[in-house]
């Protein structure tokens, strides 16, 4: 009877999917164009609800077929889900901080990341009582220039963390050069280049860590969750600890044997005292878990994954021939001749005195229901809560500044169809022409 019952939800499931992706249509000027969004039909619909309907909530079966499927498509042997890419890029710098790390960095050590970033980049390096050291990024890559490294590394300096920006990967080969000759750490923040390459390699497999997100407008999406991954069993023991409590147990949530993974459960002592070990604790950590519904759609993801990568790029190509026609008035996006990137997004930055503002375009874009974004937090320092932080400047941040002014994006995820870029070329078009703005000869 409950498999009857259950085949009946999945049945009124995918008619639910089909019934709402049937009235979506795409009216020119009414119907909004997003940055970005999940993907989803009704296998994803009708694994969130399988998911759901049965007893075990919290992370389980599902959570152990994703990280075997992911581990497979990134080449990383050890992964952790997490309930968002922030988490994880907390997850990441705090072990590096940890009792147990074998090269633990403490307060004052420096870390190595762009001033032109996201807060959940910067915020794990603060968290942990660490100090930034802040590079100025390139216009049109928007990543941190590899050559100026070294000029920026001090007796204090320990760790790099970089994000390859809005997926355009960095020149991982020197960055790798670095680290080896000055001994530093390297950690990937991956979380907007899913799938991107450097050299025929992924992102996210260069460093002894890597991170990524699964929040709706990344590359493939949970709904929200995200992961650590990295090669070193230790340190996954250590990242898996600090996620579930700061807890010395390492069973999976749903582990069968009572007696633990370790089939040694009853047998710990602390001090002297027989202990539990689910209950003993050998790291001060969170509880930064996602539920198993989250790797149930994300199985279903990262099979089309391939697509959204392939459709990314080819919608990034055809924003680039909308846009090189008014290469006079922005500088246009870049890749390093070894990069490969599954593009996030399409960055523009004004040049100077082009006749308008940053304001002006994306606001005559807005009004016409394109949906914009700015390039994050241009140079985070500029944002009032980051006023007052301890910090080192290793280089004028003039490009930084400038991102901060002059510098905002359009969506190419896999939502953008043919009539979508009609659209928006049409659009564009008219913002010159309602400004009288000519195309340079």
């Amino acid at each position: 009877m409950e498999e009857k019952l259950i085949e009946q939800i999945n049945e009124l499931v995918e008619k639910l999917y089909f019934e709402r992706k049937n009235k979506v249509e795409f009216i020119p000027g009414k119907t909004r164009i997003r940055f970005a969004g999940d993907i989803f039909d009704e296998k994803e619909m009708k694994a969130r609800v399988k998911s759901v309907l049965g007893e075990w909530i919290t992370l389980g079966e599902h959570d152990l077929k994703f990280r075997s499927e992911f581990s497979k498509f990134i080449g990383v042997k050890h992964i952790l889900l997490t309930n968002s890419g922030s988490s994880a890029n907390l997850l990441a710098i705090s072990a590096l901080c940890a009792k147990t790390f074998p090269k633990r960095l403490v307060k004052g050590d420096e870390v190595i990341t762009p001033a032109c970033t996201f807060p959940t980049t910067l915020n794990p390096i603060l968290f942990n009582n660490l100090v930034p050291v802040f590079m100025d990024v390139d216009l049109g890559t928007y990543n941190i220039n590899a050559k100026n490294i070294e000029a920026a590394i001090s007796d204090k300096t320990k760790a790099i963390f970089i994000p390859h920006t809005l997926g355009n990967p960095n020149e991982m080969d020197i960055i790798l050069e670095v680290c080896k000759k000055h001994d530093l750490i390297l950690i990937e923040d991956n979380c907007d280049a899913l799938d991107s390459r450097y050299d025929g390699q992924l992102t996210g497999t260069f460093g002894l860590m890597a991170t990524s997100s699964f929040y709706p407008a990344h590359h493939m999406s949970m709904g929200e969750g995200g992961a650590v991954y990295t090669n070193d069993y230790a340190l996954w023991r250590l990242l898996l600890s600090l996620r579930n409590w700061g807890r010395a147990c390492y069973c999976d949530l749903n582990e069968k044997n009572p007696n633990g993974a370790c089939n040694n459960r009853f047998n710990y002592k602390i001090n002297g005292v027989p202990y539990d070990h689910k209950y003993m604790y050998s790291n001060i950590g969170f509880n930064l878990k996602p539920l198993d519904l989250q790797p149930a759609v994300g199985l279903e993801q990262l099979k089309k994954l391939p697509y959204f990568t392939k459709k990314r790029k080819e919608n990034f190509k055809l924003m680039f021939e909308i846009f090189k026609k008014y290469s006079d008035y922005f500088i246009l996006p870049k890749s390093l001749p070894k990069a490969d990137p599954s593009w996030f997004s399409f960055p523009l930055t004004l040049k100077t005195d082009v006749g308008f503002s940053r304001e002006e375009f994306t606001g005559f874009l807005e009004n016409n229901l394109i949906e914009t974004r700015l390039l994050f937090g241009g140079n985070i320092l500029n944002h009032p809560a980051y006023v007052d932080i301890e910090h080192r400047i290793a280089e004028p941040l003039v490009n930084s500044d400038k991102i901060f002014k002059d510098t905002f994006f359009i969506g190419v995820y896999p939502g953008i169809e043919q009539p979508q870029l009609d659209y928006i070329e049409r659009t564009v078009e008219k913002f010159f022409q309602t400004k009288n703005i000519s195309l340079k000869k």
